[in-house]
């Protein structure tokens, strides 16, 4: 969902990925773990939506934590806000940087389970999180970060 911006596309995405593992199984080489692999798959299915799009012009919406009760309109009013800014900024930061930080804080993956994930080594893993930080910093106001 973080990284197509769709409800709808993501369960199709999600319905595509189980069926791709199911028919690459057999090839699995548990050299990482089974959730770091399907993130993997899910990575590229979604790539290759991204890159059939012809034009970017929705922004996601993110929803607003459902485990916390707002103070009242003026609250979620400034959390939707505050998401739309967030999800701007990460729409201007290059796509590899914008996977790491979708999979390592949206997804909870650990730095080897991203590395895994996205095919490169931890430490090149580890680089392209702490660019994308800096460059989410740089793009918001310090008053969106709070």
């Amino acid at each position: 969902m973080a990284m197509l911006g769709s409800q709808g596309e993501a369960e199709e995405v999600a319905q595509e990925v189980l069926m791709i593992a199911h028919g690459a199984m057999a090839s699995f080489r548990f050299e990482g773990s089974v959730r770091a692999w399907l993130f993997g798959i899910a990575r590229r299915v979604c790539a290759k939506r991204i890159a059939k799009r012809v034009r970017r012009s929705q922004l996601l919406h993110l929803v607003h934590d459902a485990n916390a009760a707002p103070d009242g309109p003026h609250d979620l009013a400034a959390r939707r806000e505050r998401a739309v800014k967030v999800r701007a900024a990460l729409e201007r930061l290059k796509p590899t940087e914008r996977e790491a930080l979708l999979l390592r804080y949206q997804a909870g993956l650990g730095f080897r389970e991203l590395a895994a994930a996205c095919g490169i080594e931890e430490a090149a893993a580890r680089k392209r999180a702490s660019r994308g930080l800096a460059a989410m910093r740089k793009i918001l106001d310090p008053e969106v970060m709070r």
